[in-house]
């Protein structure tokens, strides 16, 4: 295959808002590339302008691939009155074009046409053919369609009469059925069960050409990627990483550790330049006694020896301006929840005395811990349907289900924001809770004024505060919050949440939007974290290692018609 995918200088905005700067890329041969990021910090802007879907500000995309370019965006709209077959066929029109011309081509040479020309032409249509798998093509759509989950779907079927997840399923299905050299795909691993998600990362393993995938699917990006770029959403430009997920990871965690060690290194010198600043002429004793009674020399030598000393302390005090003028800054820790709970040692909350105990699980038996949310029978008619939980000082649940079974509903009952319309909630302690579509920043003041909203404390205690956390960096403190990201929002409700104190947190799809480090680096957080912790998640990667209980919802049966309540 001859393929080749190059950027270079790619620079693109949208209404004056600078998405990328400068970005270099280069996709190889038999490479499948995972572009990563949090939501908003132009993934899916560098993927267009891969796919020529979009042109750059400034810069060139340099896309050949003789096996033809599939691209899969994240959002399109089919048109509702296509067939199942209609869209096959748009899907397959190259090939089926190429086998349009080898069967005109067939009919005139067995005419007699044996020209050099037509015989040429033949042989270049036959190879091309063959390269894209046309005689395989039928298979091929018959195979992704019951890999990804739409088998035996009807062809006179109407793109109308799916739904969402299908129709996505089925462009998916239909674009690795077309079998591209190049192959562009934002997101795909959205709207599929551990079945079809299995298989497509099967498929893209064992698929020659090149691959680039937008995803944030930590699993998918471990098991398919041989090499990851991230874009970071800050400075609007893209770091590489080779050896796949697992190169990310320890590439990253390397920079951390270099930072270290360089700042280290700079606290080091500086000191050491200050104690020569300091106290070097103290440690030459310019009234020593005269040995030889000569005072003449001796003056003579002292006067070199001062000289000397005010050389060594002006040269040491003009190497630490410049080590000061340029500081080495510390890495940023790795995230933490900073508000301890407000609990008791013995792990009962400090301010109920009388609350219930319930049996310790693996924390060890014959142990009790204290309840510190006990929700019975709770239900919101036709969101969640009834439902008890129980949650211990230190618990951890894992809460899961369909789209549709209440699992965020549930949580707001839980933390209070919704009344259910049945059952009842008793809390004993505060609870933090990171909503899945934040407003965090929804207003005109600045990143800094809205994380500091209704708490107490200076702005220059709060720019500290946050700026430990090492989720912004010092000069997006004073930016817009109306000018924020998504994945920047969600950095911006993250950080209140860890640094409010809460026994219990309640996290709504927490790994959403954020950058596959900083989902790895909030499970780390969670881990360490004393209180108790309730999770819904879909994040295959958290909920393979989570460490506790889980609760499965169901949705709720649907209303039958003319059914009396």
């Amino acid at each position: 295959m001859t393929a080749q995918l190059t950027a270079s200088d790619l620079t693109k905005s949208y209404e004056g808002r600078p998405v990328l700067d400068s970005v270099h890329c280069s996709v190889a041969v038999g490479e499948r590339l995972g572009i990563v990021g949090e939501n908003g910090s132009g993934k899916s802007t560098l993927l267009r302008l891969l796919a020529r879907a979009e042109r750059p500000d400034r810069g060139e995309v340099v896309l050949r691939a003789e096996g033809g370019v599939g691209y899969l965006a994240q959002e399109e709209d089919l048109p509702p009155h296509l067939t199942v077959q209609q869209v096959v066929d748009r899907a397959l029109a190259e090939l089926r074009a190429l086998e349009g011309l080898l069967r005109r081509l067939e009919a005139r040479m067995a005419g007699g046409d044996a020209t050099a020309g037509t015989l040429s032409a033949y042989a270049d249509a036959l190879n091309a053919f063959e390269l894209r798998g046309g005689y395989a093509a039928d298979a091929r759509v018959e195979r992704s369609l019951y890999g990804l989950g739409l088998p035996g779907l009807p062809r006179e079927c109407t793109v109308g009469g799916l739904s969402g997840g299908e129709v996505v399923r089925l462009r998916l299905a239909v674009l690795l059925a077309a079998a591209p050299e190049v192959l562009l795909l934002d997101e795909p691993t959205n709207h599929l069960d551990d079945a079809a998600l299995t298989w497509l990362e099967d498929h893209l393993r064992a698929r020659r050409g090149i691959t680039v995938a937008v995803s944030h699917d930590r699993v998918f990006l471990e098991r398919v990627a041989t090499s990851l770029v991230e874009v970071d959403g800050d400075l609007h430009r893209t770091v590489r990483y080779g050896n796949g997920y697992a190169g990310y990871l320890a590439e990253r965690a390397a920079d951390r550790a270099r930072r270290a060690e360089a700042h280290a290194a700079w606290r080091t010198e500086t000191a050491r330049l200050r104690e020569t600043a300091s106290v070097t002429a103290r440690r030459v004793a310019p009234g020593r006694a005269i040995k030889d009674g000569n005072k003449m020399a001796y003056d003579r030598a002292a006067g070199r020896v001062q000289q000397s000393l005010a050389s060594r302390v002006r040269n040491a005090e003009e190497r630490l301006a410049r080590l000061l003028a340029r500081p080495v800054p510390a890495p940023a820790e790795p995230l933490r929840f900073t508000a301890v709970p407000r609990t008791a040692s013995n792990g009962a909350p400090a301010a109920a005395a009388a609350e219930p105990e319930m049996p310790a699980g693996p924390a060890g038996p014959g142990e009790v811990r204290r309840v510190l949310l006990a929700a019975s029978g709770v239900a919101v008619d036709g969101r969640l349907e009834p439902v008890d939980v129980t949650v211990p000082a230190g618990g951890r649940l894992l809460v899961t289900g369909p789209n549709g079974a209440g699992k965020s509903t549930l949580l707001q009952v839980l933390a209070g924001v919704l009344a259910p319309d049945a059952g009842r909630v008793v809390r004993h302690c505060p609870a933090g809770l990171l909503a899945q579509h934040t407003a965090a920043g929804a207003g005109r003041g600045s990143l800094l004024a809205a994380y500091a909203e209704g708490r107490p404390g200076t702005p220059e205690e709060h720019a500290e505060r946050l700026l430990s956390l090492g989720l912004f960096a010092r000069d997006r403190l004073s930016a817009p919050v109306a000018s924020l990201s998504v994945g920047q929002r969600q950095r911006l409700a993250l950080a209140r949440l860890v640094t409010e104190p809460a026994d219990i947190l309640l996290l709504d799809e927490p790994t959403n939007h954020l950058s596959p480090a900083l989902a790895e680096e909030l499970e780390e957080a969670l881990a360490r974290f004393p209180g108790a912790v309730v999770v819904v998640s879909h994040d295959r990667r958290l909920c393979a290692r989570w460490p506790g209980d889980r609760l499965a919802l169901r949705a709720p049966a649907p209303v039958t018609a003319g059914a009396r309540p």
